[in-house]
């Protein structure tokens, strides 16, 4: 559940109506819900209590600083992929004890820097990263943890782009030359082989896979014990689906009921890394209607948010439901809800029964808080929307609208041009 509903037929945040911060704001515009957030967060916690999970709060869904924040005040950890999002930890901070870092393509400068924070972690993701880590730990006269990511081979049933478990996907080692990993572990001095790590994919709406992956996780560590490698943590990962449509996800409950059996065989420490199930339904884009363009096949509400505000519709396919901020009655009609970027891809909503709305007027995309903010950009030279966050009667600015000297900032005209 959220915090966006219809008030005297006004769509309100918690208790703000979204149409005054509209105005107040402008737009585009992202709108989160602090009790949402937060919400989602303690039901997953609630669900796992029996084992005292850590549950590793995944940046990459949406790395504010004001959502790593609140997330980490209730005693999260965080799951990072960039030397980037390590820093952005450190300035909410975040414990390191409760860091774990990800990425098959960690650079020199950023394993350097995480083994000296001390972070819980590496998620290690092939046999060359492995030694590298090594190397640069020895360098640094350091030992450190890591934990081998597995790639369990199976299918998690999401979209192409976000399934990560298949042994055709970059990521992870297969279970054979994992094994083989840690039985030569002594080759690698200044590494802790400590844990095991999986993450099969994102929008995952049933447990199958997850109870698949989990299996064929358990059995390789009852095999690694019996040749005496003990292990201390089992990363599961994240990947849990929320409702864009008509969905039906498992409830954190649910989920955690089917995998809990499974978890509690192994007697190792869990860990979680969500992004998507805590921030997807914490947020909305808003976005005001500039035209109504009527043709001869079609209808289409022209906005000013477009893919570079909110691309998962034009590189997913992905469903956002699109809903007025004044509920209006009467009929409906098919229309497309497109952007101003110069794309055919540009759209948000396509093929949609939306009721007849005015020039002017403001629609909401909805389960816009993951992988909205985050994969935006400057395409077409359009400045990146404010972002402000809503605690019950209270709202913050928690992100300022890029202004045109952001846009150009970091760029130099050459000297040598300046007379050509």
């Amino acid at each position: 559940m959220h915090e966006f509903k219809y008030k005297h037929g006004e769509l309100y945040c918690e208790n703000i109506k979204v149409r005054d911060l509209a105005l107040r704001f402008e737009t585009p515009l992202y709108v989160y819900s602090y009790h949402t957030l937060i919400d989602h967060y303690l039901k997953l916690k609630d669900a796992f209590r029996k084992i005292e999970p850590l549950i590793c709060y995944s940046v990459k869904a949406n790395s504010n600083l004001a959502i790593l924040k609140a997330l980490v005040d209730k005693g999260a950890g965080l799951d990072i992929v960039s030397g980037g999002e390590l820093f952005r930890a450190q300035k909410v901070g975040c414990p390191v004890e409760r860091i774990v870092y990800a990425s098959v393509g960690k650079t020199d400068a950023e394993i350097k820097d995480a083994i000296r924070k001390k972070i819980l972690f590496f998620n290690v993701e092939s046999l060359p990263e492995l030694r590298n880590i090594d190397r640069i730990a020895k360098k640094l006269g350091k030992k450190i943890n890591v934990a081998i990511r597995i790639n369990p081979d199976v299918e998690a049933k999401t979209h192409k782009y976000i399934t990560t478990g298949k042994i055709t996907n970059k990521f992870g080692i297969d279970l054979k030359s994992a094994h083989k990993i840690l039985l030569l572990r002594d080759e690698f001095p200044n590494l802790v082989i400590c844990g095991l790590h999986i993450h099969i994919g994102s929008q995952i709406t049933e447990s199958a896979p997850y109870i698949a992956a989990i299996a064929k996780v358990s059995a390789f560590v009852a095999r690694l014990k019996k040749k005496g490698i003990i292990l201390k943590y089992l990363n599961i990962g994240g990947g849990l689906g929320i409702i864009y449509n008509k969905e039906t996800p498992q409830t954190a409950k649910k989920f955690a009921d089917k995998v809990l059996p499974l978890l509690e065989k192994n007697n190792l420490e869990v860990i979680l890394e969500p992004g998507r199930f805590i921030v997807g339904n914490a947020g909305i884009l808003v976005a005001r209607i500039l035209y109504v363009k009527n043709t001869p096949k079609k209808k289409f509400y022209i906005v000013d948010a477009g893919m570079n505000d909110l691309i998962r519709p034009a590189i997913y396919g992905a469903y956002h439901n699109v809903i007025p901020l004044k509920e209006v009655k009467g009929g409906r009609e098919k229309a497309d809800v497109v952007g101003p970027i110069c794309e055919s891809g540009d759209f948000l909503a396509k093929e949609r029964k939306l009721p007849r709305i005015k020039e002017g007027e403001y629609l909401a995309v909805m389960g816009s808080g993951a992988y909205g903010f985050s994969m935006s950009s400057n395409y077409n030279s359009r400045r990146r929307p404010a972002e402000v966050m809503v605690v019950k009667d209270k709202v913050y600015m928690i992100r300022s609208r890029d202004a045109y000297d952001d846009l150009v900032r970091h760029e130099k005209i050459p000297f040598a041009l300046m007379g050509l």
